[in-house]
């Protein structure tokens, strides 16, 4: 979606305000001026190496009078929330802090998507910290997190972010962002799902609480074998392969059912 106001933020803007976001959100502890490594020292160290998709040793060495990695990690270590749910609530205050009026004023295009982020390590505190998935990237196990975020104007507002246990399903995913959702009176006119989620379960959840939603169509499995001519053709792989139009559809597993409409569009 194109803007409908000509625009322009420059690199240094967009840090600026990042750093002053996390700065007021108090995700990090603050700590005396004299120390090396204060909550802006840190934020902003984090935030380079994050905008060049580069270490914070590299940052550390490139940044003109920049602490070492290691005073950097201990800061984190010392000012970061002990767990991960007291840093997921924090994150969601702060993401919404000055959005608590305007976003009752309307009903809202609500896009939901699923995030992985390869990892090969082991987890830091708990085995919950690291989800795990089909292999990508050479791994099986991922910091996991889902997000919900409105678009207006071309522009993206994350309202509500939310970090995804081991072995968690997405139905619980979902029910959480809703939840959270619902907190700041954030009223839904569509959700747009990210493909992770198509599943009967949670189309089935959308259904029952009465949200319209659309979502790509994911076809997953083996392709079926050679069968009869004769024979009545069924599932996303025959509709795919039909005219434009809609088709109605079924999807059902041990946990769920759901009939939805498929549109094929060429």
């Amino acid at each position: 979606m194109r803007s409908r106001m000509n625009s322009s933020v420059s690199c240094s803007e967009a840090h600026q305000w990042a750093l002053r976001w996390l700065i007021q959100s108090e995700v990090l502890k603050k700590r005396g001026r004299r120390c090396a490594c204060t909550a802006t020292v840190v934020w902003s160290i984090v935030l380079h190496a994050a905008a060049r998709l580069t270490s914070v040793f590299a940052i550390c060495r490139d940044l003109a009078n920049a602490p070492s990695q290691q005073a950097v990690f201990d800061a984190l270590e010392a000012g970061l929330p002990r767990t991960l749910s007291v840093l997921e609530k924090r994150l969601n205050v702060g993401l919404t802090a000055s959005w608590s009026g305007r976003l009752r004023r309307r009903r809202w295009q609500v896009a939901i998507d699923w995030h992985l982020v390869p990892y090969y390590g082991e987890a830091h505190r708990s085995r919950n910290e690291l989800y795990r998935y089909k292999m990508q990237k050479g791994t099986t196990h991922f910091h996991a997190y889902a997000t919900a975020c409105i678009v207006q104007y071309g522009h993206r507002y994350t309202l509500a972010l939310t970090w995804i246990r081991r072995h968690e399903s997405m139905v619980t995913v979902v029910r959480r962002l809703l939840a959270r959702l619902r907190e700041m009176a954030v009223k839904i006119k569509v959700v747009l799902a990210d493909r992770a989620f198509f599943n009967a379960p949670v189309m089935a959840l959308l259904q029952e609480e009465k949200i319209p939603f659309l979502m790509p169509v994911a076809i997953t499995g083996r392709k079926p074998k050679r069968t009869n001519s004769r024979a009545a053709k069924k599932g996303l792989r025959w509709i795919k392969r039909q005219k434009a139009g809609w088709y109605h559809y079924t999807m059902k597993n041990r946990q769920a059912e759901a009939t939805f409409s498929v549109c094929v569009s060429s």
